[in-house]
């Protein structure tokens, strides 16, 4: 296949939704170190292990990218490759691509591949591939089609509520004494990703009906012209169910997809987490 898609395990695709016979896809694993125990984010990985992992954990806990060798590796000898990353704001791994991509078009500089920053995670990136799929069933044009995914990725938005915050603060990206109050008071935190890649609380929710309201109150704001949500949940399929029931009634001639959380997004969200993006 001169065609295809490799993105990290941020993504919580395992495999095209539409078997493809012109572009081939991979992912390249993440690894999830808990109390000096190693989970790479594969094929094989059993997420509920890295979830019960994350409940216990006593020690330490962190994540590391997948190195320029690994994006190597799968890109294989594909002519016309885009990598999707998660967020750089977030990761090492759009800079890991990008030593790899120098390191194969200084050996072959034919070749076409092209880095994109999702500048989010999870059901985005599921959301990018899903239109590269698209895009390149209907062009043979590299340079089309990677105008067309930037102009894609511009619409694009993500909103996530989370219930446990044990690794945001653990990893530093939110302050202890938030994140101990929230625990406490058993909060829900509603967030979004900001247009550089960042996260934002957005509000402190109680309870999953109010969590809905403050994730149908994005959509309609920044969602306007939406035809696609893909909802990534860690062990919550109630509430990802809940949230999908409510954007059904709001909106009409919107396809929703609901999928598991990978191993990485599974570190993030913790458990009964959910990530929309739309």
């Amino acid at each position: 296949m001169d065609w295809k898609i490799v993105t990290d395990s941020s993504c919580d695709f395992y495999e095209l939704e539409k078997k493809d016979d012109k572009v081939g896809f991979a992912t390249v694993p993440f690894v999830i170190s808990i109390d000096g125990v190693d989970y790479v984010d594969d094929e094989s990985l059993q997420v509920d292990d890295v979830i019960d992992a994350i409940d216990n954990c006593k020690e330490t806990s962190f994540t590391s990218c997948p190195s320029p060798a690994e994006w190597i590796n799968a890109i294989g000898d594909a002519k016309k490759c885009f990598l999707v990353t998660i967020s750089s704001s977030l990761s090492g791994s759009f800079n890991s691509a990008g030593v790899a991509k120098k390191m194969i078009l200084e050996e072959d500089p034919s070749r076409q591949i092209e880095i994109l920053d999702s500048l989010s995670t999870g059901p985005t990136l599921c959301l990018i591939v899903r239109k590269l799929q698209q895009l390149i069933a209907d062009n043979d044009d590299f340079d089309v089609v990677k105008d067309e995914i930037h102009k894609y990725m511009k619409t694009m938005h993500v909103v996530f509520a989370l219930c446990s915050y044990n690794n945001l603060v653990r990893n530093g990206r939110m302050s202890k004494i938030a994140g101990l109050v929230a625990s406490k008071l058993r909060l829900i935190g509603v967030g979004i990703a900001s247009p550089e890649g960042t996260i934002e609380v957005k509000k402190i929710a109680r309870g999953s009906k109010k969590v809905i309201e403050v994730i149908l109150d994005d959509i309609k704001e920044r969602g306007e012209n939406c035809r696609s949500i893909i909802i990534s949940h860690c062990q919550n399929e109630e509430l990802a169910l809940m949230v999908k029931e409510a954007i059904d009634k709001l909106f009409e001639s919107i396809d929703i997809k609901i999928i598991p959380t990978r191993g990485l997004d599974s570190y993030y969200a913790e458990k009964h987490g959910i990530i929309v993006g739309y």
